[in-house]
């Protein structure tokens, strides 16, 4: 019976370490496997006849990296069909990304992969180098098979409705204007951007807490502690997310001096990239979020918040350091991108010398409950090339609550004079506009949250690095998608964007 064929990933090491104790040659073949098709089963004929036994090695459905929607069909029909073949002898679905894991798992004599994985430079993901390092250090050799080649993604794309038809359409229209390969040519190109970030840094702590109710005798919510994680926020998580895209990347900045701060620090920010400005008067930025422990599949619980943060702006002596810092910086630099979140970094002064100093600004001029109502993209600032902000800070922007959205964000882009701008509306879609009035409209590409933190400052991230390059609208806007659609699947920031995965979601989306 085919489902006789299929082994737990934990049963399966001993099985394959028996069936070599008897002389068998063990092949093995790794992959996604969404939709079979003649090109795979020819694949796993070649693979057979090099060896005795056949294991297909497949990537858990929570490991697989090739965007929303994916893969299409759950693990259990994965493994089904390719148990039905009769060229495979067994099938092990793995609970991991890459396929290190997997290659340990079985330990196979040959471990084949596509001819067109020959050249390294193909693998997108770059892991082809550990496959080969993996394959060697288990005793194994590396061949690369399969003579015909289809592709499942094209397949799925065209005749399956992997995507929402919203979503669909405008894929297609970005693949009618930049393929796969252009796509990957463009984010490859990033790392020669020279990018300059200016903002609030903050702290995201994590504390994760058991709620137990209510106390007996002051009614107040009562929790036990599980754990705390520190995560880079704000204009340190924007730097996180493009040094993924490029080395040339600093960071300046008011932190203070706290004694947790440095080694902290350290952790998230490279020394050729801190730029931060540190001062004893400052009080280094800190949100605490007290959730609950995340449930798969549901989106993260938070109960409350608290800030650490200084109520009055810096002194005029401290402003001055921190343009001085600037000054320093900004002549060399491509793109400056401000995160200015209103904590006190991009008061007036530092404002009004960045936006004359900037030679291509992007700007980014968050609301948050601290500065709520004040924080106001066009009360404070007068020029930028590209600008991202969300629909509350639009409403506050034009002053009122009803709006033709793709119209007040072309007037706003025209007071500010911009080249690009982006409205993200969440899960709802996200609008962009150009300096000739085009319009790009997107559905969100990620229906499954985990924590919608972060996701816009992901967006904005990825977008002002496709403005500064002089990229078309709707692939700007696609490349800031892949970005908040990786983020959504992410606790807060605790990871960067990761390149590797935006560029195989991007590729996967944009095959037709």
């Amino acid at each position: 019976m085919s489902h006789d064929k299929i082994l737990s990933y934990e049963r399966a090491p001993s099985l394959f370490s028996s069936l070599r104790q008897q002389g068998k040659k063990v092949v093995q073949c790794h992959g996604t496997f969404d939709l079979i098709h003649p090109g795979h089963i020819v694949h796993f004929e070649e693979a057979k006849s090099l060896g005795d036994i056949l294991v297909v090695t497949v990537t858990g459905e929570k490991f697989v990296n090739k965007g929303p929607g994916r893969p299409f069909f759950n693990d259990q029909l994965r493994s089904r069909w390719l148990a039905a073949l009769a060229c495979v002898d067994y099938v092990v679905i793995i609970p991991y990304a890459a396929a290190v894991e997997a290659i340990e798992c079985v330990r196979p004599t040959f471990y084949c992969k596509g001819r067109e994985y020959e050249a390294a430079e193909n693998d997108v993901t770059g892991n082809i180098l550990d496959d080969v390092a993996a394959v060697r250090r288990v005793g194994g050799e590396m061949r690369y098979v399969g003579s015909v080649v289809f592709s499942s993604t094209k397949l799925l794309n065209e005749h399956f409705e992997s995507y929402p038809s919203e979503v669909k359409a405008f894929c297609r229209a970005v693949a009618q204007e930049c393929s796969p390969a252009r796509f990957r040519e463009i984010i490859d190109n990033f790392k020669n951007l020279k990018v300059l970030i200016v903002g609030d840094v903050i702290f995201d702590r994590y504390t994760t807490l058991e709620v137990q109710g209510l106390t007996s005798k002051s009614r107040i919510l009562s929790g036990r502690f599980v754990a705390d994680d520190m995560q880079a926020g704000g204009a340190l998580a924007v730097y996180r997310h493009i040094r993924e895209f490029t080395s040339h990347v600093k960071l300046v900045g008011l932190v203070g001096t706290e004694p947790w701060l440095e080694g902290t620090l350290a952790t998230f920010l490279e020394p050729e990239g801190d730029g931060l400005v540190r001062s004893p008067e400052f009080t280094t930025v800190v949100k605490q979020r007290f959730v609950e422990p995340r449930t798969e599949g549901k989106e993260l619980s938070k109960l409350f918040s608290v800030n650490f943060i200084n109520k009055h702006a810096p002194s005029a002596a401290l402003q001055k350091t921190v343009i001085d810092r600037i000054a320093e910086e900004i002549p060399n630099y491509d793109l400056v991108l401000v995160m200015d979140f209103g904590h006190g970094v991009m008061e007036d002064p530092v404002r009004d010398f960045v936006q004359k100093q900037a030679h291509f600004l992007a700007v980014n001029c968050q609301t948050n409950s601290n500065n709520h109502g004040f924080n106001i993209i066009n009360r404070r600032y007068s020029r930028a090339n590209v600008f991202t902000l969300d629909q509350a800070e639009l409403t506050l922007a034009v002053g009122r609550r009803e709006l033709d959205y793709g119209k007040e964000l072309t007037q706003l882009a025209q007071q500010l004079g911009s080249r690009y701008a982006w409205l993200t509306r969440g899960g709802t879609e996200t609008i962009g506009r150009n300096c000739v009035k085009d319009i790009s409209s997107c559905a969100a590409f990620e229906r499954t949250i985990v924590d919608t933190l972060g996701a816009g400052d992901a967006f904005c991230a990825v977008a002002c690095l496709a403005a500064a390059s002089g990229v078309p609208l709707n692939v700007a806007t696609f490349m800031g998608q892949l970005a908040g659609a990786q983020a959504v699947k992410i606790v807060g920031n605790s990871e960067p964007i990761r390149k590797p995965r935006l560029l195989k979601a991007g590729m996967t989306m944009l095959a037709f």
